[in-house]
């Protein structure tokens, strides 16, 4: 047995996933150096850069397109920072859920990093990733998921009684509207990333999770 408890790997089996090399592009269709950003972007970039020791490829992505970048920055954290009912842990647990069930890599993995972070349970962040609806989750939590998935779904439209029983855990309009915007403008935001073939930075798999202890 191997030190790790496993049977050591026969000389005539390759190594696991032997011969790919991830792919390190923030997008299939380039992206600018910091340089070649307009200032403002470039600020943008580098004051995250000073905050968490790496640029997020999302940002590298957009900036191909300025204009883009700064409606899609600004409603992003209008949704995801601004005021509201919600926690910013309880909106960042929607983007995972939404995300995986969209099969988005980068929103996935990236957001999954702040959900551990933000809600201090990366246990059930985990969770989360992987499929809300088995996750140890609060009443309230459960509800808020449950309403962002079904905005996730095609031809959505609520009903009043989806809107009662938000408000039989505690929620408001107010709170279904942005569970709403936050699953719609992910869903948005997740064909973005797959159109682009984004991909999350390294850095995010890591964030968030205690070190292993020796």
């Amino acid at each position: 047995m191997s030190p790790a408890g496993t049977s050591s790997r026969p000389s005539s089996q390759p190594a696991f996933n032997e011969g790919v090399a991830p792919s390190a592009a923030p997008s299939r269709f380039g992206a600018p150096s910091l340089d070649e950003m307009p200032d403002d972007i470039r600020a943008i970039c580098e004051e995250t850069r000073a905050k968490i020791g790496f640029v997020p490829n999302v940002f590298l992505a957009y900036a191909k397109r300025p204009e883009h970048f700064r409606a899609f920055m600004h409603y992003h954290d209008l949704l995801m920072r601004g005021p509201s009912g919600l926690s910013r842990a309880e909106r960042e647990a929607i983007v995972v859920a939404v995300s995986a069930e969209n099969d988005c890599l980068y929103c996935v993995t990236a957001h999954g990093a702040a959900l551990r972070i933000l809600g201090k349970e990366p246990i059930v962040a985990d969770q989360i990733a992987t499929n809300w609806r088995t996750a140890d989750l609060a009443p309230r939590l459960r509800a808020i998921l449950a309403f962002a998935s079904r905005v996730n779904e095609r031809g959505f439209a609520a009903s009043d009684k989806e809107l009662a029983e938000l408000k039989a855990v505690g929620l408001t309009d107010d709170d279904a509207w942005d569970i709403a915007s936050v699953a719609a403008f992910f869903g948005f935001s997740n064909r973005m990333a797959g159109l682009m073939d984004m991909r999350p930075n390294p850095q995010f798999y890591e964030m968030g999770r205690s070190s292993p202890q020796r």
